[in-house]
């Protein structure tokens, strides 16, 4: 779910998008958050992306002092966010890492 900017952060001259992406499992919301972290926003300033995970949800807050930048990282992360879901997918759910089985063979001549 998007959501507008609030009225503080306008009077400012700050932009604001929030997005919130549910997931069937926290797992997969861990899973999706750990996937997409490491991509830090190319300029150094002029925008800003926050990423959090609350129970099954993926939660996404960008800051940008222009429209045409939070449109490129807003559009970037959507691909980046689409990608991870169609891998999750295309894996099946994530195997608990409790209930994880490794089977070694080895021979010995």
């Amino acid at each position: 779910m998007a959501a507008p900017c609030t009225e503080n952060n306008h009077k400012q001259g700050k932009l604001e998008f929030a997005l919130d992406v549910p997931f069937p499992s926290s797992r997969e919301a861990s899973i999706a958050l750990q996937s997409l972290s490491p991509d830090r926003e190319p300029r150094k300033g002029g925008i800003s992306k926050e990423l959090t995970v609350s129970g099954s949800t993926l939660s996404v807050r960008w800051r940008a002092d222009e429209a045409r930048i939070l449109r490129v990282s807003v559009g970037s992360f959507m691909d980046h966010l689409s990608l991870v879901m169609e891998t999750m997918e295309a894996f099946g759910p994530p195997v608990s890492v409790t209930t994880q089985t490794h089977t070694f063979c080895s021979t010995m001549t």
